[in-house]
C-alpha cells in the first residue's frame, strides 16, 4: 500500500514538474509506525538531502522529544508527513507556504495505512489550523499552551526553528511545562507494547 501510494504522489500531474527534474516525495510512513509528526513542508535543505529535519531544527526537535538520531529515522516508530511532501520554493520572507490541498490529497490514506498510531504531533500554523480545524484558538502560542486540550490524538507544538528564539523567550512557559509533557508522553508511548 505505502509503494503504491508513493507511486501515484510522483505520477501525480500536480507533481510532475518535481518528477521530471528527478525531485521525489520527502516523507517518512511505515505501517508500524506509533507517533505521526505533522510539519510544514520541506525546505531546500532538506529537499536536497533527501532527509526531514536534518538541520539544526530536527536537533532542537528530537531534543524537545527526548529521542535519538535512529529512533527518530525509523518509520516504524516515527512518521513524519510534512504538509507538502516537496520544497514549495522561497517567497520574499521565507518559503512559500505548502500547497493548499496537498495534505488533503495524500493524508488521509497514508495514515489510514498506519494502524498503530497513538499520537499525532502538530508542528507550526499550517499544520495546526488544518488539523484542529475550528478548535484552533486564537493563535499559535494560546494554542500550544493548551496542547491538553487537544490530547489524546494531537500535540500542538511551535516550530523548533532557531529563529523562533523571540517567541521562546517570550514565552518560556513552553520549556519548563509543554516539553516535559511530552517527553513524558514520548516516552511512555515507546515504551508500551
Amino acid at each position: 500500500n505505502f509503494k503504491n501510494i508513493y507511486k501515484q504522489i510522483i505520477n501525480d500531474k500536480d507533481n510532475l514538474k518535481f518528477t521530471e527534474k528527478e525531485i521525489f516525495p520527502l516523507y517518512q510512513a511505515g505501517p508500524k509506525a506509533k507517533i505521526l509528526i505533522i510539519g510544514q513542508a520541506p525546505g531546500i535543505k532538506a529537499q536536497t538531502k533527501m532527509k526531514l529535519f536534518a538541520d539544526e531544527s530536527g536537533k532542537r526537535l528530537r531534543e524537545w522529544l527526548n529521542v535519538t538520531d535512529e529512533v527518530f529515522y525509523n518509520e516504524n516508530i516515527f512518521a513524519i508527513l510534512p504538509m507538502d511532501f516537496y520544497f514549495p520554493g522561497a517567497g520574499k520572507t521565507g518559503d512559500l507556504p505548502p500547497r493548499k490541498q496537498f495534505a488533503s490529497q495524500w493524508h488521509p490514506a497514508l495514515i489510514e495505512s498506519m494502524k498503530e498510531l497513538k499520537l499525532i504531533i502538530l508542528i507550526g500554523n499550517y499544520p495546526l489550523k488544518y488539523y484542529l480545524k475550528d478548535n484552533y484558538q486564537t493563535n499559535l502560542t494560546i494554542t500550544v499552551r493548551n496542547y491538553q486540550d487537544y490530547l489524546p490524538k494531537y500535540f500542538p507544538l511551535v516550530h523548533p526553528s532557531p529563529r523562533n528564539f523571540r517567541w521562546h523567550k517570550k514565552n518560556n512557559w513552553f520549556i519548563k511545562e509543554v516539553i516535559p509533557a511530552l517527553q513524558s508522553l514520548v516516552k511512555s508511548i515507546l515504551e508500551s507494547k
